[in-house]
């Protein structure tokens, strides 16, 4: 299977970036030359395109990998509804905000409000996350390896937030009960499989509390925190 497209940073970014609407639109069988041509809002240095601080390549196949550090790249993946992105490397503010379909894989740590008001999809962050991770959530699945920061999962009203690191859960969210989520196991077999994630059997046979919430809001919503008991 072709591993798709590949965009590599051509140099630092100079300042914060919007990548907000280079994937918000069906992009999975476009071209690098199409894709080239979306458009980036950077501070202070007005509107440019994808092209002008990428080096594009491969074929659409459903799939793109960002190469570079993209600390400074915000709304990466914004109202994304296919595919799978994978970064390599850490990721800016409201990785995946909005959210309705496809896989966003980050290798690296991400900024405030990943996977915040996203409807559907998984977001996967192998290192921490910010505050307000999976805020306003109303379905999907957000996953963080390392710790989350404040706020977690806050106003969410459906859908799943997995912490395997550290994570204070808000006091809106009620503890429902500890056990092994076995719909877990097949996810982390699929990013381990699929991407090479550092998926370990505690993850996969561990045992999660789950909490639910948000009750400020629908309620619907969960975190699920593994435990070593």
């Amino acid at each position: 299977m072709s591993d798709g497209l590949r965009a590599r940073l051509r140099a630092p970014l100079p300042a914060r970036a919007d990548l907000g609407d280079v994937l918000s639109t069906p992009w999975a069988t476009l071209g690098a030359a199409e894709l080239a041509r979306r458009p980036v809002a950077v501070e202070g240095h007005g509107a440019l395109t994808v092209g002008d601080l990428f080096d594009l390549g491969g074929e659409p196949q459903g799939r793109i990998r960002f190469e570079g550090d993209l600390a400074e790249a915000d709304r990466l993946g914004a109202r994304l509804s296919e595919g799978e992105v994978i970064v390599e490397g850490n990721l800016g503010r409201e990785a995946g905000l909005g959210m309705t379909g496809g896989e966003l894989i980050v290798r690296g740590s991400a900024g405030p409000q990943a996977g915040a008001r996203m409807r559907r999809g998984l977001v996967v962050i192998a290192g921490s996350a910010g505050s307000h991770a999976g805020a306003g959530m109303i379905a999907g699945t957000v996953i963080v390896f390392g710790g989350i920061g404040a706020a977690a999962g806050l106003w969410s009203k459906r859908g799943s937030l997995v912490a395997l690191g550290s994570v204070t859960v808000p006091p809106t969210y009620r503890y429902a009960c500890t056990y092994q989520p076995v719909h877990l196991r097949v996810t982390f077999t699929h990013l381990q499989s699929r991407h090479g994630l550092p998926v370990e059997d505690r993850h996969l046979m561990g045992f999660y509390r789950r909490y639910s919430g948000d009750l400020a809001d629908l309620g619907k919503g969960e975190i699920l925190a593994w435990t070593p008991e």
